[in-house]
């Protein structure tokens, strides 16, 4: 072999190593208006000015949403959840599964691309790149000129954006586990005598700064390695498609052959199609992929390319939806089928399960009871003619006011309660008290008897809960 061979060989076997966690050059998206950008502002906004406001709401002097994980309490508006509810929030992560399948089975990913906190930050955070340091050439040109005052002012000032957009959002997270009024006065310190005093636990102060650094480095930085690496719904989302499913999409039979040209050309007599290779639809794409080599699963339905080769299709005066929203059934047949019997499946578990959430919810009651046999004393104590059983009782206040219970007794046998006295029981408060049930022992046919043990509130006597029990006693004789 020549040496010239070899040195072909060599470079023809030559092993590329990529880093697949790191982009290979930064993503300088261009600026693009259209209906999807107006769509994604009138659902985006609503669900941002949500985040940030409900930790500010108050219903009933405490924050309408609060996570309390000290005192083991979950505030959801008018509803207060606990411990003892946890099979109702793994009711609501599933449901929230099978809703986001529904989603991806009918129109693709477009979680991702409109309401996905990644999608929403990352394009706030580049909206604030292109008002301090201008439209994607003048970035470019910017992070090419070596450092000046300009340049630094610029930088300078989309970063402190970007750290005040992070440090809102950290603390407007934090404060749905911390009552943010508290959260927010606690970082100006008290100054004393003793020194400086922060009111707020270091925790949370530790746990804002936490998230605004996340924030701060999934947004400005990582971005789209994000969705591409990170994200674990970007690797099974596709299994989830079918060819009826929505998702966008480049129409290569009218868009190929590509090749630039004037509006007023015969473009179809030079054998080309509709595309003008512009690379718009490349350069407004915030994970930095071309639609028109197919679907990808780094894809995430923004629809920005859409909008961006709308825009240069009237400019050409050419028909919109070279690249759109569509089905693979759509551009080979010219029909999609939108019902079909996957869809009505999956829309039905989900509209089964929240109807069987709802009405969990709707009739679950704040109030709990435990009852146990008292294991420190005897089963039973006999005192004159009456047979006595010692228990001890847990009552749960779930509600969000103070209660009175009385104890109601019901069984085979005429039970009395002895020596109970009802007091006030205030909201979370877990109440325990020994009782003693008694019986009389010539009503007494056997060692086990049923016995239920009603607790019910005096102020509302729909508040009720009931626990069943066994009573002992000595054989009958």
């Amino acid at each position: 072999m020549s040496q010239s061979d070899e040195k072909n060989t060599s470079s023809n076997n030559e092993i590329r190593y990529v880093n697949l966690y790191e982009s290979e050059a930064k993503i300088y998206t261009r600026k693009v208006k259209g209906f999807y950008q107006r769509l994604r502002r009138y659902t985006g906004i609503p669900l941002l000015l949500g985040f940030l406001l409900m930790p500010w709401l108050v219903i009933d002097g405490r924050p309408a949403m609060l996570f309390d994980l000290s005192e083991r309490k979950f505030h959801i508006l008018l509803v207060t959840f606990w411990p003892q509810d946890f099979m109702l929030l793994a009711w609501t992560l599933i449901i929230a599964a099978f809703a986001l399948f529904t989603v991806t089975v009918t129109v693709g990913r477009v979680w991702c691309g409109f309401t996905c906190p990644q999608t929403v930050w990352t394009l706030m955070f580049i909206w604030v790149e292109d008002l301090c340091e201008g439209d994607r050439n003048k970035r470019i040109k910017l992070d090419k000129q070596p450092w000046s005052a300009e340049k630094l002012v610029r930088k300078g000032g989309k970063h402190s954006l970007w750290f005040l957009i992070a440090f809102v959002t950290g603390a407007t997270f934090i404060g749905y586990f911390y009552p943010i009024r508290d959260l927010l006065a606690g970082f100006i310190p008290t100054i004393s005598l003793d020194g400086i005093v922060w009111d707020t636990p270091a925790a949370a102060i530790f746990w804002t700064f936490l998230f605004t650094a996340f924030t701060y480095l999934n947004a400005g930085w990582l971005r789209e390695q994000v969705c591409k690496y990170m994200c674990p719904y970007a690797r099974f989302q596709a299994v989830m498609y079918d060819k009826d499913t929505l998702y966008v999409q480049y129409d290569a039979a009218r868009g190929e052959k590509r090749g630039p040209r004037k509006p007023k050309d015969d473009y179809k007599a030079q054998g080309l199609g509709d595309c003008v290779d512009c690379s718009w639809c490349v350069q407004v794409c915030p994970v930095d992929i071309d639609i028109r080599d197919g679907a990808q699963y780094e894809c995430i339905n923004c629809g920005l390319c859409v909008d961006a080769c709308d825009a240069i299709m009237d400019k050409m005066n050419y028909p919109k939806g070279l690249i759109r929203f569509t089905s693979e059934d759509e551009l080979e047949t010219g029909k999609t089928q939108f019902l079909r019997p996957r869809l009505f499946g999956y829309f039905a578990i989900v509209l089964v399960m929240m109807s069987l959430l709802s009405y969990t919810i709707y009739t679950r009651s704040p109030l709990g009871v435990d009852v146990l046999r008292d294991r420190s004393a005897r089963m039973y104590r006999i005192q004159g003619k009456e047979v006595h059983n010692v228990y001890t009782i847990n009552i749960n206040n779930m509600d969000r006011q103070t209660h009175t219970y009385r104890i109601e007794l019901e069984g085979d046998l005429p039970y009395s309660l002895k020596k109970y006295h009802a007091v006030p029981i205030s909201e979370g408060e877990v109440f325990t008290l020994p009782i003693r049930i008694a019986a009389p022992r010539a009503a007494i046919k056997k060692e086990k008897h049923d016995l239920i043990i009603r607790i019910i509130a005096e102020d509302n006597p729909a508040l009720v809960a009931t626990e069943s029990t066994v009573f002992m006693a000595p054989k009958a004789r």
